[in-house]
């Protein structure tokens, strides 16, 4: 099952919030990956999203301990990604990026879920949630916990509130 995917757009605001409606969700912004970026949470019970960036945002792998970021597209990359689950253990999924060679690091995304930033080709994230990520996940991404952190300041801006 997928948790969430990404898209860019051209106005970031009105497609999430055309792509809420379709869902019979809701539309809020979403700062953590690049300024301008809106989501549309469907409200439903697996917190099901779509995330969407200003038109030509790229994702790039950052090192060390540090989350992948969006910034203005150069060429090469882009930001679509989507969150999945696996029923494999983490030992299972970095044994796969070895074997692939891809790089992948373990994250816990606003200090609340966990997820494994596997680099399909080197190039393309897909966060991969094992049994545990996915229970973190959905007992903090809902959209009452992501409106109750944009409603916070400063530094808390970024963090979820579980």
């Amino acid at each position: 099952m997928l948790f969430h995917v990404s898209i860019d757009a051209r106005d970031p605001r009105r497609v999430a919030t055309v792509l809420a409606e379709l869902f019979g969700g809701e539309a809020t912004p979403f700062p953590p990956v690049a300024e301008g970026s809106w989501i549309a949470h469907a409200g439903d019970e697996r917190s099901t999203a779509i995330e969407v960036y200003p038109r030509g945002t790229e994702l790039m792998e950052m090192p060390g301990d540090a989350d992948a970021i969006g910034v203005p597209g150069e060429g090469g990359l882009c930001s679509t990604h989507f969150a999945m689950a696996t029923r494999l253990s983490q030992d299972e999924v970095f044994a796969i990026a070895r074997r692939e060679d891809w790089p992948a690091k373990y994250r816990k995304r606003g200090g609340v879920f966990g997820v494994v930033e596997l680099w399909v080709e080197g190039d393309r994230m897909v966060e991969v949630l094992t049994a545990e990520m996915q229970a973190e996940y959905l007992a903090a991404f809902t959209l009452d916990n992501w409106k109750r952190m944009l409603a916070g300041a400063g530094d808390e801006r970024h963090r979820l509130v579980a």
